[in-house]
């Protein structure tokens, strides 16, 4: 054979080579970015949950308790299947199990039965016997609808965009805030309708617009109203004092009626103490933290409880400067409440809504 046609056989088997490696290095890189991207809820087990309707051999029992007042909904074993405390709408239904996880930032992870739900209605002692309870809790015990839960875990790094019938971007990996003239710290009060570049109408009448340079940020109580007010339609406040529902800053939040407080606040202003006794919190309860001597009296911080984490750890997520938005990451201070961390130490109230 001569030189002239050895030629392209040597190129098509170059050309085969780098065509494997080209592919090798997109597949490695592939695992690389699937490995940094958040763990979505992951459903790992169907659980045989209990008829809701109670009426399967009386396997099913209503029970008050005390501290807060509150009403449990327990199985045939005495497991709890729900938790309804009165003169709040966020109830904890036992479902599938799932695991949330932000390798991107932390290993810590959540493996969780708890499904954190709003009500249509604040509960009420006996609210069991009502209609609207009865439909509600039909629809949505065992239901693996989207609750608070999946919605905020669809903002931390990595998260991938969801656009609604508008093509206006709901969801995805959201920042903190801009950076600030100075380059160094970021700019806070960035609401939810500025992560979708917006403008919203309150209940209230008033329109706050969105500012462009803030797009996708959401600071720590803009995080919380995106979840709970935009996503899961718990009413909002334009600001601290105009309507009603959730405030817009965690110190109007941790100081409004809305609610129940689960730990009060103690001690004397402008630090106030740590609480001693964090058992009567449950998976949903918003966490507020004293953590700025330039902010006088207020309250500085919000936070989402997760619940137990798999080292036995309570851990929140929450939007942060650190980490640059949503994260349960351990960047300036891990994502826990109890024990000596950062977060542990200035850890102040928490509420039920």
């Amino acid at each position: 054979m001569s030189p002239k046609k050895k030629r392209p056989v040597v190129h098509a088997v170059t050309v085969l080579a780098l065509l494997g490696a080209s592919g090798y290095l997109t597949v490695e890189l592939r695992k690389d970015e699937q490995a940094k991207a958040p763990s979505v809820q992951a459903v790992t087990d169907e659980p045989n949950l209990e008829s809701s309707t109670g009426q399967q051999g009386g396997k099913q029992t209503w029970e008050r308790l005390k501290n807060p007042d509150r009403t449990v909904l327990r199985g045939a074993k005495g497991q709890v299947l729900g938790t309804f405390t009165d003169n709040a709408r966020t109830a904890t239904l036992r479902g599938p199990s799932r695991t949330f996880s932000e390798p991107a930032n932390t290993a810590s992870k959540v493996v969780t039965e708890d499904w954190v739900r709003l009500m249509p209605e604040p509960w009420t002692k006996g609210a069991e016997k009502e209609k609207w309870f009865k439909d509600w809790f039909k629809q949505y015990y065992g239901s693996q609808e989207d609750d608070i839960f999946a919605y905020a875990f669809q903002y931390v790094q990595g998260a991938p965009v969801k656009k609604d019938d508008e093509g206006i971007p709901y969801a995805g990996d959201a920042v903190f805030g801009p950076f600030k003239a100075d380059g160094v710290d970021r700019l806070e009060q960035n609401d939810f309708y500025d992560y979708l570049g917006i403008s919203y109408t309150f209940r209230s009448g008033t329109t706050m617009p969105a500012r462009p340079e803030r797009y996708r940020a959401l600071d720590c109580s803009g995080f919380m109203r995106m979840i709970w007010g935009y996503r899961a339609r718990y009413p909002l406040m334009a600001t601290n004092t105009a309507g009603d529902g959730l405030s817009r800053t965690a110190d109007g939040m941790a100081r409004s009626k809305v609610g129940v407080d689960v730990i009060k606040m103690q001690g004397p202003a402008p630090w106030y103490t740590r609480p001693k006794n964090i058992d009567v919190l449950q998976p949903g309860d918003l966490l507020f933290f004293k953590m700025d001597h330039r902010t006088g009296n207020h309250i500085d911080h919000v936070a989402l409880y997760l619940g137990l984490d798999t080292d036995g750890h309570r851990v929140f997520i929450s939007s942060r400067k650190e980490v640059n938005g949503p994260t349960m990451g351990d960047k300036g201070g891990a994502s826990r409440i109890d024990g000596n961390g950062f977060y542990a130490g200035l850890f102040r109230s928490a509420k039920r809504l």
